[in-house]
């Protein structure tokens, strides 16, 4: 069976709804329509930079080098980790296609060893990449109910993906990654490599040549924190790029802030690089290699 990469839920009214779950129904409906109406271009940039903020974890970056999916075939494991999300996102998530994609996540996840802590550090990039990014950059910030939706929707989210000890509110989540941040933010080789592998490719989606790579990272990498700079391997960007990038993000805020509310939802387009014909669910995501492979 071919999943098409055309939405299959074009408005908020059209999600599967969890029965006797209301705040759930209503987190559900709110992330949609931040993610695809109000905000969709900065919400898929918050969680592109996301990633990098997982690869700053020497445990989490290791992995994703030992197993290869990351350095061998990066272009793939990309568009696989974000149709996964996306399928949750667009059709809900107790939809049969958000069913079928749970299964698929964790059946990946199941063959790894993996600390509970580092499982809720990824998670929480979901939750307050988005959130401070749109602080920062988007025409307006989330309000303080559309933020706790948000964290509501993404802690239903990391349920779902069986990880203990899920956190009860935003605060107490936040107080767990400002100390993760501090204490698990160091330098390895692996940091480097998956890091480095995902910053081009999303430079080639822009059409940046490789020979433009090495500066558009430093571009890239202007508008983050000095702390997941140098775990990452990096050299912190100067002050003036610094002030250029971050200038550019606010110029675009300011030109959106005159700009009449988006109505209709904006789809962000994934998956076409490498499924141009659509895509399998349960063909997404990485498997156990055979001998030989």
């Amino acid at each position: 069976m071919i999943d098409s990469l055309e939405p299959q839920v074009t408005t908020a009214d059209g999600l599967s709804v969890p029965d006797g779950a209301p705040e759930l129904a209503e987190a559900q409906r709110t992330v949609w329509r931040l993610a695809h109406i109000d905000f969709p271009w900065d919400i898929n940039k918050a969680l592109e930079f996301a990633l990098l903020r997982t690869y700053a974890v020497p445990s989490i970056s290791g992995l994703l080098a030992r197993t290869g999916e990351f350095s061998e075939r990066v272009s793939k494991r990309y568009d696989d980790t974000a149709l996964l999300i996306r399928e949750v996102l667009r059709n809900g998530i107790d939809s049969d296609r958000a069913r079928r994609s749970f299964a698929r996540i964790n059946a990946m996840h199941g063959r790894y060893r993996i600390a509970t802590d580092d499982y809720l550090y990824v998670l929480s990039t979901f939750v307050f990449s988005p959130i401070d990014w749109v602080g920062r950059f988007g025409h307006r910030p989330m309000t303080e109910t559309e933020q706790r939706l948000w964290f509501v929707y993404w802690n239903e989210f990391g349920r779902r993906m069986g990880i203990d000890r899920l956190y009860p509110d935003i605060h107490s989540f936040r107080a767990f990654v400002d100390e993760f941040e501090r204490t698990r933010f160091v330098y390895a080789e692996s940091n480097r490599l998956i890091s480095e592998r995902t910053i081009d490719l999303v430079l080639s989606d822009y059409f940046v040549p490789r020979i433009l790579h090495r500066g558009g990272r430093q571009v890239a990498l202007a508008i983050t924190d000095r702390p997941l700079v140098e775990a990452l391997g990096f050299t912190y960007p100067s002050a003036p790029l610094r002030v250029l990038a971050l200038g550019g993000l606010g110029l675009r805020r300011a030109i959106l802030k005159l700009l009449p509310k988006r109505r209709a939802p904006k789809w962000q387009e994934i998956g076409g690089r490498t499924y141009p014909e659509g895509y399998n669910i349960e063909e997404l995501g990485t498997f156990p290699r055979t001998k030989g492979a």
